[in-house]
């Protein structure tokens, strides 16, 4: 999951100077019978484009299925992570897809649906690391590597005090980077994580193991981002989340990506 922090303090405050009406708009009067969902592209399983440069992955099926549900036409629009929010509030779109998680920071910024899935992070290393556990004692002096302006380089810095935590604009970078042996360690979700080391790019390395989701830091799992006073399609998607999870389209979805199950508890 995506589980991402609040984003950096110069785009926030473009956001609020470029999109302080969108923020605070209320959509109780619109005919949301069209809806642009905004979504980075860049992180797969859950968001990817292809080799023919045609969207896909989990968020991507989860936000079809919902705008089926919701009986609305969909399009999506590819945003970078760092700017997805400012983009959000300045109506270049009007929905975010991509695994972003629930945090107190983001809702100060936006507001969510209820959470549509929520998995735990993880740490991946070299194969051949001396590295034997998620320790800050063990990761002491070392390299991880993150992805900027995500929950998962806010909990690095929390849980490795002793670490150089190492930012990177996509998750593809910091790949790069340790398969390459300029990192130690690298962090994310640990769905990400787990396809990464069962591809052919990612037999550098193995998963070292899962860290708990602090809920200070990651939320309430993963949802849908929205403008400020969106509560008529907040509705709408709240309503879709449910109708998909207990029409067995849910699993369907999650069963072609993932053997257990991403929901949570």
């Amino acid at each position: 999951m995506r589980f991402a922090q609040t984003l950096a303090l110069a785009a926030a405050l473009s956001a609020l100077a470029a999109g302080s009406a969108f923020a605070q708009s209320d959509d109780s009067g619109k005919d949301w019978s069209k809806v642009v969902i905004g979504t980075e592209g860049a992180y797969p399983p859950f968001n990817f484009l292809d080799a023919s440069g045609e969207l896909k992955g989990f968020d991507v099926d989860i936000a079809k299925a919902l705008c089926d549900q919701m009986k609305v036409t969909c399009t999506f629009v590819t945003q970078d992570w760092d700017g997805m929010i400012p983009a959000l509030q300045n109506g270049n779109f009007d929905a975010i897809l991509a695994s972003m998680s629930i945090t107190p920071e983001r809702e100060k910024q936006i507001d969510f649906t209820n959470k549509y899935y929520q998995t735990p992070p993880a740490i991946a290393v070299p194969k051949d690391s001396d590295i034997k556990e998620a320790t800050d004692e063990a990761l002491k002096g070392k390299q991880i590597g993150a992805q900027v302006s995500t929950t998962h380089a806010q909990a690095a810095e929390a849980l490795f005090p002793d670490a150089e935590v190492r930012q990177y604009p996509t998750a593809e970078e910091y790949k790069l980077d340790i398969e390459n042996g300029r990192l130690d360690a690298v962090m994310d979700d640990v769905v990400v994580l787990t396809e990464w080391v069962k591809s052919d790019e990612g037999q550098c390395c193995k998963i070292l193991g899962t860290l708990p989701a602090d809920p200070k830091i990651y939320g309430k799992g993963v949802g849908v981002g929205l403008r400020k006073g969106s509560d008529k399609l907040k509705q709408m998607f709240n309503d879709a989340i449910v109708a998909i999870r207990e029409d067995g389209t849910y699993k369907t979805i999650q069963d072609k990506y993932f053997d257990f199950d991403v929901y949570g508890k």
